[in-house]
């Protein structure tokens, strides 16, 4: 690693993000004999989203054996679907297991990051003050990193505790007291289970009904484990199997939204099953098509709200007071803490980063409403920049870590084709950086997530610069090798 000079810490590689592609992006560097990198975290340990999201209950929607990196295969899962506690382990022993430590800067979130042109590189300055110099500049900053929190009149004037799902607050106790949750995401269907069993009651305040399936979930066994850590390629063949599975369920999102039908009669049926009474099946009944939003999957969800100390509320909130939560029929429902389970966002993940290209204009602010990059990972006019899990990169049907993966590698045959032509600064054209975005939205338009509903896919123009409009395989068909008619090198 390079020393410190009069306060800049010079490297050749600035990563962003201590998360699953932060720390992908470093593992590869090692893997290929370059170590001169530093991975600036706002955290006070690796992890990302699993350090950060431990509520009740937290889980990951993706089967084990797919959402870890290819290169590293964990034989010991578990469970098909892992437990936020298990995730984080996993991480934690990569960490160790690749020396990455002494390249992390705990605690240092960056603030600024700018190109300076007649050094050709990165400045990047820490929130405290502390500047790293470096040629390349990488973003692994995550999409579910800041938290969303919803405009409610009155929220200040709450007596009570009031947290986010993504900063759950451990200390409270929230045995025997009555709760108002806020959100029907992700998150929520997650912990609300969990804190109802020892809640007196809870309000689950329910904007839109999301669509529920099925949680396939099980215990590996003894006899599993053992065969994926002795049995040469057995590992591989079962997260080869979950790969494709999934890659086939993802033909009705991108191609033919119909062929989803058949996983709407499986939700239906999931709500059937969880619940008696037609009047709360109704209100948890959906109104768009399945996968418009994201599809959630959750076993004990439905059985949950059926419980006699919850109650679904449909009516819009307007406004709260010091004990409780007031609707649009003028309903006071009394609670003594309040839980957001409000998501993220996703449109702002650079926030409050400020990243300044050639022309001195922050990156958020050339993006606006339209963020946009060459795969997802390239921008005109910030050259030498990467992003990780870019612009129309977020996935439907499969797992981020298999285009974490295939970004990293793209990036690395970009550095790789520089180091063999003597190249010190990469740009994409501006002309490819915008033919690819006009492709994706074509792409897009043919989709599940543009048949009508609502969601945090889409920006306030109506267009989708979140998702990525095609499946897996083709994102890494698409990202291998360098495209030296899509770059410019100096």
């Amino acid at each position: 690693m390079a020393g410190v000079e009069t306060g800049n810490e010079r490297h050749l590689v600035t990563i962003i993000g201590a998360g699953f592609g932060g720390l992908c992006m470093a593992i590869r560097l090692k893997q290929c004999g370059i170590t001169d990198f530093v991975i600036l975290e706002k955290a006070d340990e690796v992890g990302g989203t699993w350090y950060v999201n431990h509520y009740p209950g937290a889980a990951c929607d993706i089967p084990s054996h797919l959402y870890s990196y290819s290169f590293e295969p964990w034989p010991d899962w578990s469970r098909t679907f892992a437990s936020q506690g298990e995730i984080q382990r996993y991480i934690l022993h990569c960490v160790e297991k690749y020396g990455l430590r002494p390249h992390i800067r705990f605690s240092t979130p960056a603030a600024t990051c700018a190109f300076n042109v007649d050094k050709g590189e990165w400045s990047t300055t820490s929130a405290d003050g502390r500047l790293f110099s470096s040629r390349f500049a990488v973003l692994g900053t995550g999409g579910l990193s800041i938290p969303a929190y919803p405009e409610i009149k009155g929220l200040d004037a709450f007596a009570g505790p009031k947290f986010h799902s993504a900063e759950w607050d451990h200390s409270i106790s929230l045995e025997g007291k009555r709760i108002a949750v806020i959100g029907t995401g992700a998150s929520a269907i997650q912990f609300v289970p969990q804190i109802a069993k020892v809640a007196g009651s809870i309000s689950l305040y329910q904007r839109t009904a999301p669509w529920v399936l099925p949680r396939p979930d099980r215990a590996y066994s003894a006899t599993e484990k053992w065969m994926f850590r002795h049995i040469p390629f057995a590992a591989w063949l079962h997260r080869q199997a979950i790969y494709w599975r999934h890659e086939a369920q993802g033909l009705g999102f991108v191609f033919r939204p119909a062929m989803l039908r058949i996983a709407e009669r499986m939700g239906l049926r999931n709500i059937r099953k969880g619940i008696k009474d037609e009047t709360l099946r109704e209100k948890v009944r959906p109104g768009f098509h399945i996968g418009c939003k994201r599809i959630l999957m959750a076993n004990d969800y439905y059985p949950t709200l059926a419980r006699p100390n919850v109650e679904v509320v449909t009516d819009d909130i307007t406004h709260v007071i010091a004990d409780g939560v007031v609707d649009r029929t003028g309903r006071h429902r009394p609670a003594d803490v309040i839980i957001y389970g409000t998501g993220f966002r996703i449109a702002d993940y650079l926030w409050p980063l400020k990243v300044y290209g050639t022309a001195g204009t922050d990156l958020r602010e050339l993006w606006a409403d339209r963020p946009q990059a060459y795969l997802g990972i390239s921008v005109h006019g910030y050259p030498n920049l990467f992003l990780l899990v870019g612009p129309n990169t977020g996935l439907g049907h499969n797992s981020m870590i298999v285009m974490i993966e295939a970004q990293v590698e793209h990036i690395l045959s970009t550095m790789q084709a520089m180091a063999k032509q003597g190249s010190t600064v990469v740009e994409v054209k501006t002309d490819v950086e915008k033919a690819y975005t006009d492709e994706m939205q074509q792409k897009l338009a043919g989709t599940v997530w543009l048949t009508g509903c609502r969601s945090w896919y889409l920006s306030p123009d109506g267009g989708n610069y979140t998702l990525w409009p095609r499946l897996c395989h083709a994102y890494r068909q698409r990202t291998a090798g360098f495209h030296a008619d899509a770059y410019q090198l100096y």
